[in-house]
């Protein structure tokens, strides 16, 4: 257990935990919020969800927070903190990037009402929710949240123009080549055949030329399935480089030119962000998305939009293959110069203080 302190003693006492699991980019991020309070670090291992339930509720007991916090809505972790207000009286605050209910209906028809009733308790019985955008904020409510804010993520450290180029020569790329990219988990759905990056291989096999290239970073289930999609074109203008260190995905993002944020319009991607828009605003990518509330809402000239409902779905495909048949380094560049700068919502500084004066007013509220 790893305990972060700050300032006088009258600040709230907070406990916190990510579903992704102890280490995971996600505990970063409640971590991150959170720092500017006396703040336990509870830890929790996604292979052993049962133990930890008990052992989440237990600590709950023993440091009795002022504030409960879990970053995610893993079920485990939710059953954990909806059984310390239960039991214990410890409220709790949820942050979280996915509409729930949907996420898991698309993974298997016969999760859906079991996981609304569930999204609906959680939020109801939280003393408010931290949404990773406006939107899941607006549905957190609507399903019952007291209160609720967002906080969109924010990038690490761009990387040099240098470490880009580095990447680029390691991949064997051309001063030239137009890079079309996206990194992730590649995790591959069977219900509708898709993983991240497979938009990508599906167009680019359809056009034409040399100089356009794919380039998908990342590891999971779906890598062999997009070696599959791509046929002859693997290792020539489809390059999988497989997993790569955190520290070195700006550099990446860095040397791509366009980069992918595949978002389907209905509940599951139409109200999200993700880490990706971070990440590409910090490195100016212009990104290639589909017809989302987020293509409209920063400026709409620094990104090309595609229709159709998903990016596994043939309008968008063959959208995303006239858009790689036709694109030229200057189109790049005019939306590149376009990109949205200094958003203070990415700001990360603005988003502790935002987190901060949102968690001091749950923990003086007499109704939390």
């Amino acid at each position: 257990m790893t305990t972060t302190a700050r300032g006088p003693d009258s600040s709230p006492r907070l406990a916190c935990f990510a579903t992704q699991g102890s280490g995971h980019s996600d505990e970063d991020r409640i971590r991150t919020l959170l720092g500017g309070f006396d703040l336990k670090v509870l830890g929790f291992d996604p292979d052993r969800k049962p133990r930890e339930v008990v052992r989440l509720v237990a600590a709950a007991r023993r440091h009795r927070p002022d504030l409960l916090a879990m970053e995610g809505t893993g079920v485990a972790g939710g059953l954990a903190v909806l059984l310390s207000r239960a039991l214990l009286g410890v409220p709790f605050v949820v942050s979280t990037g996915d509409a729930v209910a949907p996420f898991l209906r698309r993974r298997h028809w016969i999760l859906g009402p079991p996981a609304a009733v569930y999204e609906r308790a959680l939020y109801r019985r939280a003393a408010g929710v931290i949404a990773w955008t406006p939107f899941l904020a607006g549905r957190a409510i609507a399903l019952g949240a007291r209160r609720a804010m967002y906080a969109p993520n924010w990038a690490p450290q761009t990387a040099t123009e240098e470490a880009a180029r580095d990447v680029r020569r390691e991949l064997g790329l051309a001063s030239d080549d137009i890079i079309f990219g996206i990194a992730g988990s590649l995790e591959w759905n069977n219900r509708v055949g898709y993983c991240y990056g497979s938009e990508l291989v599906r167009a680019v096999r359809r056009v034409d030329r040399d100089d356009v290239k794919v380039v998908i970073v990342g590891d999971g289930t779906g890598r062999r399935q997009l070696e599959r999609l791509a046929g002859p074109r693997l290792g020539t203008t489809v390059l999988l480089p497989g997993r790569v260190d955190r520290e070195r995905v700006q550099a990446y993002l860095g040397a791509f030119d366009v980069g992918s944020l595949p978002q389907s319009v209905d509940q599951v991607g139409a109200l999200r962000y993700t880490t990706k828009l971070s990440e590409y605003l910090a490195a100016s990518l212009p990104i290639v998305t589909g017809e989302i509330p987020l293509a409209y809402e920063f400026g709409t000239e620094w990104l090309w939009r595609m229709p159709g409902d998903a990016p596994w779905e043939e309008p968008y495909l063959a959208a995303l293959a006239e858009l790689m048949g036709s694109i030229s380094r200057a189109e790049v560049e005019h939306r590149r110069a376009q990109m949205p700068a200094g958003l203070r919502a990415f700001d990360v500084g603005v988003q502790v203080e935002q987190v901060t004066a949102f968690i001091d007013d749950l923990c003086r509220s007499p109704s939390r």
